[in-house]
């Protein structure tokens, strides 16, 4: 894999002025490296699930005024699309990049999930770490520590307002010296889905 890792040019992408010069510097900066990673992970994926993956590189193809404030990849189990789907992402905003296990407000099922998640819900605190967040909103920066808190209204909240949406997974600070090594970032990637790969095949159930 020839990944070297992201730069501060790549997290500046997102303070260029305008939806086409924007767009025009993640397609030639970032892309091309979640094409990299994204092969990896879908490899990696394949194998431990034993079954079939897909690869989905955001396209933002919706937007026609504001620029994306991040960008990402996603890997699911489906070939036409991942925001229906319980998928996995890996994706830049300015200042950090997130490894998410995604249950986004499109998913047509969302309770049955919720409810598989709340029935694991002291394996999810015993067998995740510290370091991992959660956010409640994929569009938004903001994420809290798993142990700062609660899980359960989190999943209840989840279960039952529409828009709704459970992400749990890791942060990396832009200013992170990890940052720069692709081989140990996509080992962070894959370390994360690990642990979190017990939960995917949960709410699967």
């Amino acid at each position: 894999m020839s990944f070297d890792g992201f730069t501060d040019q790549d997290f500046a992408t997102f303070s260029i002025d305008g939806l086409t010069e924007r767009m025009e510097a993640i397609q030639n900066r970032i892309q091309p490296k979640f094409q990299e990673i994204g092969n990896e992970l879908v490899d990696h994926l394949q194998t431990q699930l034993g079954n079939e993956m897909f690869l989905h590189i955001a396209k933002h193809a919706r937007r026609t005024v504001n620029p994306p404030k991040d960008t990402w990849l996603a890997i699911a189990n489906n070939k036409r699309g991942y925001k229906k789907h319980p998928h996995f992402q890996f994706g830049l905003f300015d200042d950090h990049i997130f490894i998410w296990l995604a249950f986004i407000y499109e998913l047509p099922n969302k309770q049955e999930f919720a409810k598989n998640l709340l029935n694991n819900i002291d394996a999810i605190k015993s067998e995740v770490s510290d370091d991992f967040v959660i956010s409640l909103d994929h569009t938004k920066k903001k994420s809290t520590k798993l142990g700062d808190i609660n899980l359960e209204a989190a999943l209840e909240r989840f279960r039952d307002v529409k828009k709704a949406e459970f992400l749990i997974g890791r942060h990396i600070a832009a200013n992170d010296k990890r940052i720069t090594d692709g081989e140990e970032l996509v080992n962070i990637a894959k370390n994360t889905y690990d642990i979190l790969l017990p939960f995917y095949q949960r709410a699967l159930l």
